[in-house]
């Protein structure tokens, strides 16, 4: 009866931590899972210990702002490691708990596991030093990532990216498009402003005035906001209307929205990978505070901020970051897609091959087969000093 602590503090986290719960219970449903989390956590089988709503943020100030709540949770994951006695941890990204966790569950004798460790090739990459001291295993999700560990001599393995198998849409784009009142015949444009509230905040007016743009240009254009789940309803009040051409607010529907759009303005993040595998002509965009932007972009060692770049190993779609993440631009570039068929086919063309590279499917049932390899390895240990003890 493995028993496996898992902690995720975003949307994207819970997503893979409720397939991931999902697989292990598969493979195993005598298995005891609970965590930090959210829906998709608990709809995959996790019992919930305390829910990641509120804890993400992007930025100094904000990240101050739910320190209270942060300190509180580690403390509810360590007591309950320490409670427990877990087989095994299992940390999904979000370094700002799970590296303070890891470090005192690794003190417990607990083993570690990162599934879908942070972007350390990208930025701070001092922090592997921290992860080696931790974790049992390592297991990434990005082709290039495994050599990074490799090199640091952290057991590592990559399982592809379990996007492939959740990034589905529920309805046709027919029906979808007909469900919000939207024509079948003009091209669709899907804005994508982020989870967290700060970036929809920031983003989203500069996606909401690069449409009005679009329209003048392109006056059969429409529109639809993917808005992430359990964002306040005032981040998307009073977006005036864009002429007489039909828009949609859709939440919790992204696979949706992107299979029935032309054109894609998306936040940098995991929903331009969303995209890719949808194979959706995108705009990169992101922002930050001017302070957060500053002090942050001297730790960053890549020279493309947008995943899908990473994977191909060139520049396939524009990034538009800061400054550069301006109504006209950004509305530019969506006109270039929607007004040159040629060059929306050479970025579909190479989002395919971006698509290939994350992995043929499966990737949450080899990542939980792993998890489980660790936690029966702890169990047959505990068992072998018990009988030990009674000799």
């Amino acid at each position: 009866m493995p028993k496996i602590l898992i902690s995720c503090g975003e949307p994207s986290g819970d997503l893979y931590a409720g397939a991931l719960a999902t697989e292990i219970l598969r493979l195993d449903p005598s298995s005891q899972i609970f965590g930090l989390g959210g829906e998709r956590f608990q709809a995959g089988g996790g019992r919930l210990l305390d829910d990641y709503h509120g804890l993400a943020a992007t930025g100094l100030i904000e990240a101050l702002r739910v320190l209270p709540r942060s300190v509180a949770v580690y403390r509810r994951l360590v007591g309950a490691a320490q409670a427990e006695r877990p087989d095994v941890f299992v940390a999904i990204d979000f370094p700002e708990i799970n590296f303070r966790v890891a470090r005192r569950v690794k003190q417990l004798g607990i083993p570690v596991v990162y599934y879908i460790p942070p972007q350390l090739w990208a930025w701070r990459q001092g922090r592997i030093r921290d992860i080696q001291q931790f974790a049992t295993r390592v297991i990434v999700i990005f082709p290039f990532e495994e050599e990074l560990y490799q090199r640091s001599a952290i057991p590592v393995q990559f399982v592809g990216h379990p996007l492939v198998d959740l990034a589905k849409a529920r309805v046709t784009r027919e029906a979808f498009l007909h469900e919000f009142g939207l024509e079948p015949i003009a091209p669709v444009v899907a804005l994508l402003p982020g989870s967290r509230p700060n970036e929809v905040s920031r983003i989203l007016p500069v996606l909401w005035q690069a449409a009005a743009r679009v329209a003048h240009v392109v006056p059969q254009a429409q529109f639809v906001i993917a808005r992430a789940p359990h964002l306040d309803d005032r981040l998307f009040a009073n977006l005036p209307a864009i002429g007489s051409r039909p828009s949609a607010i859709v939440t919790a529907r992204t696979d949706d929205v992107l299979t029935s759009a032309d054109v894609v303005a998306t936040a940098s993040g995991t929903a331009t990978v969303q995209t890719a595998i949808h194979g959706v002509p995108m705009v990169v965009v992101y922002r930050l505070s001017p302070l957060t932007y500053a002090l942050g972009r001297r730790f960053v060692r890549v020279s493309t901020y947008a995943m899908v770049n990473l994977i191909a190993g060139r520049k396939i779609v524009p990034e538009l970051i800061q400054d550069d993440c301006s109504p006209e631009q950004v509305a530019s570039e969506i006109i270039r897609y929607l007004t040159d068929p040629s060059h929306a086919t050479r970025v579909r063309t190479s989002l395919a091959e971006v698509r290939d590279r994350l992995g043929s499917g499966g990737a949450s049932a080899r990542a939980a087969s792993a998890i489980l390899e660790i936690a029966r390895s702890k169990v047959r240990g505990q068992r072998s000093k018990v009988k030990m003890t009674n000799l």
